[in-house]
């Protein structure tokens, strides 16, 4: 039987242990993190990741502040609002919903936040900070969603050193970090992507691999090496019928989950991952904005 990797579970725990920190640094400190997030417009995806990370935020005792703006908020708007939570002394992290509206440039919104203050890891400083560190550095702002990957990976309590790792997807936000995490864990990287040339031979020779690549069930049994790890990354809403439809990865979950020596749900896998993992960036912005490491 595979292993079917808990992200509800281990994300739990994750969340568990952030509540007791920050209820140690409130006792010390006599303050808490502050989450600002921000969202523009009625997206409803949107608005579902907003809620589920806004609550797992006061679950964990991180104070949350909301800002929901109109469709029409422009860049500039957006931008000085930013740049108010930049300067607001409450504010540790800073957290801007994606997608935008087409006509709000994201890479200048992103980069506008401090990196200090970057809840996601996207700003380019510490994008390199990633890049160029000779390990995983636990008090580096990592994006959220690679992290919550190499957590899952973890849980396996495997060594990774060597494991021939393919990642489907080369976005900024994914399978970039993604790669570059397990470069850190010495794993021998392959990052491949629509021009790939003979793509199934390629993930058939992988020990692990990460689906990210936003197509409902693009990886069938045959892409699959025997005995592999799979983190499907992707999270896809698809039609059952005229009334019904409901969430797959990039992985078709049924029909590769018995060659698989472990693999993630969709849902209930790398999604809580990804929220925990953005408490705990948030926790680890207020402790180096107010010195606290050695709480």
């Amino acid at each position: 039987m595979p292993h079917i990797l808990d992200g509800k579970k281990i994300a739990q725990n994750l969340k568990d242990q952030l509540k007791i920190e920050i209820e140690n640094i409130k006792i010390k400190s006599k303050r808490v993190p502050g989450l600002a997030v921000i969202q523009i417009g009625n997206i409803a995806a949107s608005s579902v990741y907003v809620k589920a990370k806004t609550k797992a935020a006061k679950e964990v005792g991180i104070d949350v502040i909301d800002h929901h703006l109109a469709e029409s908020t422009n860049q500039n708007d957006l931008i000085n609002l930013i740049n108010q939570l930049n300067n607001n002394d409450d504010v540790n992290g800073i957290l801007v919903q994606l997608p935008l509206p087409k006509t709000i440039n994201e890479d200048l919104v992103l980069n506008s936040i401090l990196p200090e203050k970057d809840a996601d890891g996207f700003h380019p400083l510490n994008v390199g900070k990633l890049s160029i560190s000779q390990k995983n550095d636990e008090n580096l702002m990592i994006p959220c969603t690679p992290y919550g990957c190499l957590l899952l990976l973890r849980e396996l309590n495997i060594n990774l050193a060597g494991k021939n790792a393919v990642v489907i997807g080369r976005s900024n936000i994914v399978g970039k970090p993604m790669a570059q995490l397990l470069l850190k864990e010495s794993c021998t990287v392959t990052t491949v992507h629509s021009k790939t040339q003979n793509i199934e031979s390629i993930c058939r020779n992988a020990d692990i691999l990460v689906a990210a690549i936003g197509k409902p069930e693009f990886v069938n049994r045959d892409w699959v090496k025997e005995g592999a790890i799979i983190i499907d990354v992707g999270i896809n809403r698809i039609k059952v019928n005229d009334a019904k439809s409901k969430l797959v990865g990039d992985v078709m979950f049924d029909e590769v989950k018995d060659k698989c020596h472990a693999i993630t749900p969709v849902p209930g896998g790398v999604g809580p991952m990804t929220i925990a993992c953005l408490l705990r960036n948030t926790t680890i912005a207020f402790k180096k904005i107010k010195n606290l490491n050695r709480i």
